[in-house]
């Protein structure tokens, strides 16, 4: 079925569902061109639908340190769809072979109402579009919708591509014209914002030229990142007065985050009638990256009043979205990321933890919940008896006001020894049971020695061994094992001590261990403070360990990390 047809039965299909919901007056039937086909979906009349074209496998690959394997890309697309991103940028399929195989193995996923977008560069110069391999790339990756982009700067065609401004106009035109034959075609118009202020006449003869050849969509590309909102907003206007005359294209931004302005300049091209916004997620990409599709969808979702993402699905699958695309960039998270960073919605002023626990919108813009995300209360030297309040809830402790002040003295003593309990919940748990006198030790170390070299000078084969003796009940046992290194070997010598007394530690796991140096100026002699985040199939839980010793900062973390796991389940203390 070609595309004309389809589009015929659409819109005979929206003229129908228009009757249906017309005495309701609360919805309007959209339908939008995503997969090759038309999805029809109903809208809150006093919302207008924006939508987000994610480009975090194309342009977010990008930025320094980043690098997705053929693997990736499809994981990453996939959860994209299932969040309900609109428009997934995949590629160019003619840069290199992991991008061809992606736009064939893309099309064995069933990615609901999303598209796959291929990207690509208009013609070369001097060759007719059909005859361009690139071109041929983009129509040979099959997908339903194609990006294609151009000159808009009259200096980057003279000067860059070497071309005359009217064979730039006569390159758009033909390339979008050839695609436009077999996909939706997006049209992004690079340096718009630079090309405008520069030639503010060639700038919308390139934007007509696209439209001319059968582009659906001008993408606006603040491609140096360095305009202003307002810039943004009065430029856009302009383009805009400039198509009057194609009532049939839309606009979309796309931004770069030089000027740290990225997500403010999209929502300010919403403003004035922007459709479309491009960007990735968490804000990865070249330079100083793109607007993050985190903040932006967090924002014109639940901030900004009028405005439909998503198709109208709730945002709470953002933080994991996020936290994903981190994983698998093999990316630090952004502690401090607006909406969904670990950071977000944590308290540590004891000032404000008193409020939150009065009235959750006193320190909080939103509910942590609805994109996600969960709120934190931190303890630290700074803290006041609500922060103890707030996490030790479970210690029944609300009303002694003497164990609290106990429990906040013994935090501000640790912490002078380098101790933070910011991230290590667990080893605070423990500390708070220590305290009210509810702690049980299920096994107690008596003493451990760790081993580590080479077999060697010559094959250079590095072992570790730790050798362990630990008081279970009435019981002393000793063991010894060998580890990827002398943590490792510790752990594993703990694990086989312990797991014929308290067979649960099966499912415990290590997530990550992270070392600090507390002390910097005693060189080599500096304290350490180690924190180990451990798991099992309920939740995740974090330890702490501070020494001058790496190897015993390392010992301090494990044991509070397995004592944690044995007090939640609630297991009885070996005699």
């Amino acid at each position: 079925m070609n595309q004309h047809r389809v589009r015929q039965g659409v819109e005979s299909s929206v003229r129908v569902l228009a009757r249906q919901y017309s005495n309701t007056q609360c919805f309007t039937p959209v339908a939008i061109c995503l997969r090759g086909f038309f999805r029809l979906t109903l809208i809150p009349m006093s919302k207008k639908p924006i939508f987000i074209y994610d480009t975090t496998l194309r342009d977010g690959s990008q930025g320094e340190g980043v690098s997705f394997s053929l693997n990736d890309k499809l994981q990453i697309a996939l959860r994209l769809a299932e969040t309900g991103i609109d428009f997934i940028e995949g590629g160019y399929p003619l840069s290199n072979e992991k991008d061809e195989a992606f736009f064939k193995q893309i099309r064995e996923h069933d990615l609901g109402g999303s598209q796959i977008c291929a990207f690509g560069m208009t013609r070369r110069r001097s060759m007719k579009a059909q005859d361009d391999p690139g071109m041929k790339a983009l129509v040979a990756a099959k997908s339903p919708g194609i990006t294609v982009v151009g000159k808009t700067w009259d200096f980057h065609a003279t000067e860059v591509l070497g071309v005359s401004l009217e064979e730039n106009l006569a390159m758009i035109g033909e390339s979008v014209e050839f695609l436009a034959e077999n996909a939706h075609v997006i049209y992004d118009a690079e340096h718009f914002f630079d090309g405008f202020r520069a030639n503010p006449e060639y700038a919308i003869k390139t934007l007509r030229a696209a439209a001319a050849g059968g582009a659906k969509v001008m993408a606006l590309c603040d491609t140096n990142g360095g305009s202003l909102p307002e810039q943004i907003a009065a430029i856009t206007t302009k383009a805009m007065e400039g198509l009057q005359d194609y009532p049939g294209v839309s606009f979309g931004i796309h931004c770069h985050n030089d000027g740290e302005l990225a997500v403010a300049n999209s929502l300010a091209a919403v403003d004035v009638g922007v459709t479309q916004v491009q960007g990735t997620i968490n804000g990865i990409g070249e330079r100083c990256g793109n607007a993050d599709l985190i903040s932006v969808i967090g924002n014109l979702g639940l901030k900004k009043e009028g405005y439909s993402v998503l198709g109208g699905e709730g945002l709470s699958h953002l933080t994991e979205l996020s936290r994903f695309v981190y994983e698998t960039a093999n990316l630090q998270w952004r502690n401090g990321q607006a909406f969904v960073g670990q950071s977000a919605f944590a308290h540590k002023g004891g000032m404000h933890v008193h409020a939150i626990n009065k009235a959750s919108k006193t320190y909080e813009h939103i509910d942590p919940s609805l994109v996600g995300n969960e709120r934190r209360i931190l303890v630290s030297e700074l803290s006041g008896r609500s922060n103890i309040i707030a996490v030790a809830d479970k210690h029944s402790i609300q009303d002694d006001k003497e164990v609290q002040s106990k429990i906040l003295a013994e935090v501000v003593r640790l912490e002078n020894q380098g101790f933070q309990f910011e991230n290590a919940g667990g080893s605070f748990d423990l500390l708070i049971k220590r305290v009210v006198g509810s702690f049980t030790p299920h096994f107690s170390p008596l003493k451990y020695r760790v081993v580590a070299g080479e077999t060697s000078a010559d094959e250079r084969d590095v072992y570790s061994e730790a050798i362990l003796k630990i008081r279970i009940g009435d019981q002393d046992v000793f063991n010894a094992a060998e580890g990827h290194g002398p943590v490792n070997a510790l752990d594993t010598a703990l694990r086989e001590v312990l797991l014929p007394f308290y067979p649960q530690l099966r499912d415990m796991h290590l997530v990550d261990y992270k070392v600090r140096v507390v002390d910097n100026g005693a060189g080599t002699a500096a304290g350490t403070r180690v924190n180990i985040e451990s798991g099992d199939k309920e939740e995740t839980w974090g330890t702490i360990g501070v020494s001058d010793n790496i190897i015993e900062a390392s010992f301090q973390a494990l044991l509070d990390s397995v004592e944690y796991k044995l007090h939640k389940d609630n297991v009885t203390p070996a005699t």
